[in-house]
């Protein structure tokens, strides 16, 4: 709890920084910045512009997980990026040489979730002062980071970031990386939706099952109608 109040001061924070600053419309050469998409899973109704986030916060598993239940995402997609090897295999990245982190990048609908409640998810999901590590999996490929899509994006996170090491909100300091998003690779099939398609196996059971309780008493507000129906129904 004290954690999401550190959270939310900061969020409320950069709020107010922002809307003091005229927002540049334009979007950064050679990202994926926005598209238009005609996505349906999302439970209001998807509009027709939306946005592209890519987050890594260790196992695209867990974090996948997290956020396909947020309302206002229409899509998340598990993959690798930030590393030099092209169209990596997930064998690749396991042997830690190829640079990339297992992200997911997430399309979602900017009028009924915002990047900064996506940041707040994010670092609130998973420990961003562990380098190269959440919990047992350990490895490169499981950093902290934030692949920006355009230059405000990055000014928010940076922001975030530098709003949270001063509130004290962690007692060490954050490791997650920032870094403009130059490419990113699609996971293969099977690793995509894994916790849906997958909810029994061990690793799910264990170590998502948990932090999925957690983060839906949290951020039950902001989840999808039939997800938090779901989350109400659980003892």
């Amino acid at each position: 709890m004290k954690l999401y109040l550190y959270l939310t001061a900061a969020c409320s924070v950069l709020f107010l920084a922002y809307c003091a600053q005229k927002e540049n419309p334009n979007r950064s050469a050679g990202t994926e910045a926005s598209f238009t998409s005609n996505l349906s899973d999302n439970s209001n109704g998807p509009s027709q512009a939306t946005d592209t986030a890519t987050f890594g916060a260790g196992c695209f598993w867990c974090v996948e997980a997290v956020f396909q239940q947020l309302n206002g995402v229409l899509k998340v997609t598990s993959g690798y990026s930030g590393g030099h090897v092209a169209n990596p295999s997930y064998e690749q990245v396991c042997q830690k040489n190829t640079g990339h982190a297992e992200v997911i990048r997430i399309v979602f609908d900017p009028t009924v979730i915002s990047f900064d409640e996506l940041l707040e998810v994010f670092w609130q999901t998973h420990d961003p002062t562990t380098l190269n590590q959440q919990g047992n999996d350990v490895g490169p490929q499981y950093r902290s980071a934030v692949f920006y899509h355009n230059a405000e994006q990055k000014a928010k996170a940076e922001a975030y970031k530098a709003a949270l090491d001063k509130s004290g909100a962690f007692r060490a300091p954050i490791t997650t990386e920032i870094s403009p998003l130059k490419n990113f690779y699609e996971a293969e099939d099977y690793h995509q939706s894994y916790y849906i398609n997958n909810g029994s196996q061990p690793y799910c059971y264990f170590v998502i099952r948990p932090k999925m309780e957690k983060f839906e008493k949290v951020f039950k507000d902001k989840l999808k109608k039939n997800q938090a129906a779901q989350a109400k129904s659980r003892p």
